[in-house]
């Protein structure tokens, strides 16, 4: 059941939050291939999973998408009968600061000898950031169209993030401890004003390695059909190391505890998603969003 399915119109809502664009725009392909390589040398080529997702980006499937979800939602709540009704939706932020050259040498890689940060990949990444909430913005604006009134809200946060990127300038990366950073590291400690602690891997939760989410004859199917980017990462590791055993973890991809216990999905499916900070910063563009259209 889809999230818009499960949504009960029978309560007194007057907006929905609307999220979309990463698992249709191939993200998780291209942050493998490009970026952590959790399937290691099998993780395809940074190349190849960039155009894929370019081409994805402007395609019409994605455009219909796009329109279908958010009309669906508008029909659910029977917008005729709630005028006042409307939906949120967001943008994404630039994952990286573009400029800098010290983190040419730098890697987010899981394994070993990963893929450098490269200012070429960085520009290429931001520019699939720019290309989606141009799409968005323009999805949205064409689903106004068809109405009297505007029934849809974009809220593209990006600015917000300036600062608070990878790579900033006198960083090593990956920095665990900077709290400064607004989005999740492989494995990374939030960065809520409770004091969260940045030392905090025993305190993740762990499954049995015979767990089918970490079964490499077994996991893959089940990981693609969920969706879940960390269920498919985790699987992707756990089949690179049963091809080869050799294979050395990095701080950040440090996958298994010593007894043999693998980390659970959200370890890794949190991965390049806002972090608290961030999230406060997106809830601030939305309600300065919001005032503006009700001040129109």
């Amino acid at each position: 059941m889809s999230q818009i399915d499960a949504f009960n119109a029978s309560f007194p809502a007057d907006s929905a939050l609307l999220s979309i664009g990463g698992n249709d725009l191939c993200f998780f392909d291209v942050m493998n291939a490009c970026i952590f390589r959790f399937y290691d040398f099998y993780s395809g080529t940074c190349e190849t999973a960039l155009e894929k997702s370019r081409h994805s980006i402007e395609s019409e499937e994605f455009e219909n998408r796009v329109q279908i979800l958010i009309m669906e939602i508008l029909d659910k709540v029977r917008w005729e009968k709630k005028p006042w009704f409307f939906v949120v939706m967001t943008g994404y932020g630039r994952f990286f600061n573009e400029m800098t050259d010290g983190c040419d040498e730098m890697s987010f890689g899981v394994w070993w000898n990963g893929p450098k940060l490269k200012k070429g990949l960085r520009l290429q990444m931001n520019a699939l950031v720019l290309a989606v909430n141009a799409k968005l913005r323009k999805m949205v604006d064409m689903v106004n169209s068809r109405f009297n009134r505007d029934k849809v809200l974009f809220v593209d946060y990006d600015e917000k993030f300036d600062g608070h990127r990878f790579c900033k300038a006198n960083v090593t990366e990956p920095d665990y401890s900077r709290n400064e950073t607004w989005f999740f590291l492989v494995g990374g400690p939030d960065n809520a004003r409770n004091d969260t602690r940045a030392n905090h891997t025993s305190d993740v939760e762990t499954l049995s390695p015979a767990s089918t989410l970490v079964d490499p004859s077994s996991c893959l199917e089940p990981a693609r059909t969920s969706g879940d980017w960390g269920e498919l990462a985790l699987c992707y590791m756990v089949m690179a190391k049963q091809r080869d055993p050799m294979l050395k973890p990095t701080r950040g991809g440090l996958y298994a505890q010593s007894n043999g216990m693998w980390y659970v999905p959200t370890y890794y499916g949190k991965t390049f998603h806002p972090r608290t900070l961030g999230h406060e910063r997106v809830r601030n563009a939305i309600y300065k969003a919001w005032h503006e259209l009700e001040s129109r």
